[in-house]
């Protein structure tokens, strides 16, 4: 998409700021949303453009290009290449166009790495919401970061400090998905008819990409038919993001050996109810941890490709957002890939077995995500923004 000219909602164009912004993943989407409103309803002057999803542009976001709905994790963020490119290219001609005040880049640095390069070329301030995993992986791209980003706002404690470290200016902002949880406000009602379907109530979380869904519900359904077997009033429900995820996650469920059932609504209500979680690795696993639920957590890349390539780019002891927060394993990890499904099936039948270890997990992740929900993630990082539009 080409923008002839930048938003406005008001006559007096003079006075209103012109803000980029870009996120590439769904989640990020949903955060840069909020970080919009907040940063509107501070700043009324302040306009947005960049690259958006769909939630962005709701908030008042005009968008160039939309990298949220062919996102993809870890080395499948490859097949992205061609899609980074034209968004790279959107993006440079805005800038080449429009007089912007700052720019906000949400996580993503494979495209936001690269954006930034293009942003501080054309003499715009850069704030990075979402630091780089630079402690995990690629770790040579520090000097990027260093030199391209002016202010870091980053969501998970230790982070500050490595940056800082590292002469980043950074500051931690607290979890935008804190923020989010804190404001749902629970049904208990659904959350009985939910109880009310069996016991154990297994609930299974395979994603909302595609790609994701197709590589783990596989396996966590192979999981869940154990576990019935096992546990004859067991039952699984499985979680569907939105209407795309639940045309995939349909046929293939029917066919399971195990009582399995979709679950299209927000799933804070199947997250309440539930005695485990298997979860997709990602943020979702994050937000199973704030609602304190025992889970297991599952991802399967190409194993050969891992062999090839990621095997040598990562190396952080864990990979799970609850495991990096602890800085030790409290919730069983299977990924980036597993073999077999055996150990995971194991590992959930010890769990569903032993109330005590259920419990010394939900303690676990409850002092994990506590530093977390000290901080307003949107408000922090708006007012990073605006000190770095002022110091400009």
């Amino acid at each position: 998409m080409t923008v002839s000219h930048p938003p406005t909602g008001s006559i007096a164009c003079a006075r209103e700021r012109l803000i980029f912004i870009s996120a590439a993943e769904p989640s990020a989407d949903q955060h840069a949303a909020d970080l919009i409103r907040t940063a509107r309803a501070a700043d009324p002057t302040l306009r947005f453009l960049g690259i958006a999803g769909p939630k962005m542009v709701a908030a008042g976001c005009t968008s160039i290009y939309d990298m949220t709905q062919h996102a993809a994790m870890l080395l499948s963020a490859l097949g992205n290449v061609s899609r980074g490119v034209t968004a790279l290219n959107a993006a440079d001609q805005c800038f080449r166009r429009f007089g912007f005040a700052a720019a906000v880049l949400l996580d993503s640095p494979m495209l936001h790495l690269p954006l930034a390069g293009k942003a501080r070329a054309a003499g715009i301030p850069i704030l990075y919401y979402i630091a780089p995993q630079l402690w995990a992986w690629g770790a040579n791209r520090i000097y990027k970061v260093r030199h391209r980003v002016d202010r870091l706002a980053v969501i998970l404690p230790f982070e500050e400090k490595f940056f800082r470290y590292q002469g980043v200016d950074a500051r931690f902002v607290g979890h935008p998905l804190a923020e989010r949880v804190a404001r749902n406000v629970i049904d208990e009602r659904v959350v009985a008819d939910l109880r009310r379907k069996g016991d154990p109530l297994v609930a299974l979380l395979p994603g909302s990409r595609q790609h994701v869904i197709e590589s783990v519900l596989p396996g966590q359904i192979e999981v869940a038919e154990s576990i019935a077997a096992r546990f004859p009033r067991a039952v699984f429900i499985v979680s569907a993001a939105r209407a795309r995820a639940a045309a995939t996650i349909r046929p293939m469920i029917a066919r399971a050996r195990a009582p399995l059932h979709l679950h299209e609504a927000r799933y804070d209500e199947l997250l309440r109810a539930a005695d485990l979680v298997l979860v997709a690795s990602g943020t979702a696993a994050l937000e199973v941890a704030f609602h304190q639920k025992p889970m297991i957590v599952m991802y399967n890349a190409s194993r050969l490709f891992y062999q090839l390539i990621g095997r040598w780019m990562l190396h952080a002891p864990f990979l799970s957002l609850p495991n990096i927060l602890a800085q030790r394993e409290i919730v069983p990890e299977f990924m980036p890939y597993y073999r077999s499904t055996a150990p995971i099936i194991r590992t959930a039948v010890d769990l569903l077995e032993s109330s005590e270890k259920r419990e010394a997990m939900t303690s676990d992740l409850r002092t994990a995500v506590e530093p977390l929900r000290t901080h307003c993630a949107s408000r922090e990082t708006t007012a990073m923004l605006l000190d770095l539009i002022r110091d400009r």
